[in-house]
């Protein structure tokens, strides 16, 4: 984070903790307002990798698991990187600006995706940087986020995936409960304006609880935890526009298309909630009562609700999910109960 804007952040209130804003004063109101209200965050978890050179597009299609043809500065398009035996390493949203392409993942999984990527441009004309301090980005969710972003961009990308630019703000819309962006600002001024424009009707909330807007549009985030945990599919990317089955060839195409196009999908994710107060952490195991031995899913992430307990995605086996014996830590652990995601299962 830079010093010029943590000072901002920390004047406005922020409770900064490793360079991240965990809090504005009250975490629990802001849970709540989050679910329904105008609020806005400090995106300063998530890191941003840019490729450029003329073999950019060319050499991102053959490394990443979805159509790289099908953005343009007026897209953006959910997107991962894995091993070649199909595990993620890394899952990211990819947008672009003239002839530079971005890449914005999880602050503790960039470096892992940057190496691995630069082992592969041998003679490509294409050149891979951190630039996550080149941006400040800063998240905006709520029915109103969309008038309100307008008021001081100028212009919000109407529909999910969309993006606009407008001199140093490029906005995208990303999936929510509510109508949700992600706004990447390349001067401080330019970030000032914006938080305080949304600081008149808006909320600020800390990373925990941009994190519960996540989890309750079912969107995974793949941290340093669970890198290599999971193949496209278990995280429901096919559903949410996130992997290609007609593009050509990258790591771990072969098993991704195999567990398409076979049939042999045995977990994926879902939603619940878990009646507990202790942290839950990326990675944790469920179990089922009848088995302490062997894991039956993994936490994707978790994050606390307003009204108790934590709200998590997981990856389940899918005939432990359909029994709803779910169990965090142990046989004996606190339950964990399904909802419902904001979209169908309907690849069955």
């Amino acid at each position: 984070m830079k010093i010029d804007w943590k000072t901002f952040l920390e004047e406005a209130g922020a409770e900064i903790t490793n360079d991240r804003v965990a809090h504005f004063g009250n975490p629990v109101r802001e849970q709540k307002v989050t679910l329904s209200g105008l609020v806005f965050a400090d995106l300063g978890h998530l890191g941003v990798i840019a490729a450029h050179g003329a073999d950019a597009e060319s050499f991102l299609q053959s490394q990443l698991g979805n159509d790289v043809g099908q953005v343009n500065e007026s897209t953006s398009q959910l997107t991962s990187y894995s091993t070649p035996k199909g595990r993620m390493l890394g899952l990211m949203r990819l947008f672009r600006q003239g002839d530079t392409w971005y890449l914005r993942l999880p602050g503790d999984t960039l470096e892992a995706v940057i190496q691995r990527l630069r082992m592969f441009v041998m003679r490509a004309d294409v050149t891979l940087e951190d630039v996550s301090d080149n941006f400040i980005a800063i998240g905006v969710s709520g029915e109103q986020a969309g008038e309100e972003l307008a008021g001081v961009t100028g212009s919000v990308p109407g529909a999910v995936d969309a993006v606009t630019h407008a001199a140093d703000i490029s906005v995208l819309r990303v999936p929510g409960i509510q109508p949700r962006y992600e706004v990447y600002i390349s001067s401080q001024d330019a970030a000032q304006r914006v938080w305080d424009s949304l600081n008149v009707r808006g909320a600020p909330v800390g990373e925990s609880a941009w994190r519960l807007l996540e989890i309750y549009a079912g969107l995974p985030t793949i941290f340093a935890a669970t890198s290599e945990l999971f193949v496209a599919q278990m995280t429901n990317l096919q559903l949410l526009n996130g992997v290609s089955f007609k593009k050509g060839c990258y790591p771990g195409q072969e098993i991704v298309a195999r567990m398409q196009y076979l049939g042999t999908l045995k977990r994926r994710m879902y939603r619940g909630v878990i009646d507990t107060e202790q942290a839950i952490s990326p990675g944790d195991s469920l179990f089922g009562s009848d088995n302490s031995e062997q894991a039956i899913g993994r936490i994707v992430d978790a994050q606390p609700h307003p009204d108790g307990g934590q709200v998590a995605l997981a990856v389940l086996q899918i005939k432990s999910a359909e029994s709803g014996d779910l169990h965090l830590g142990s046989a004996e652990g606190p339950v964990m109960l399904l909802e419902s995601l904001p979209y169908a299962f309907t690849d069955d």
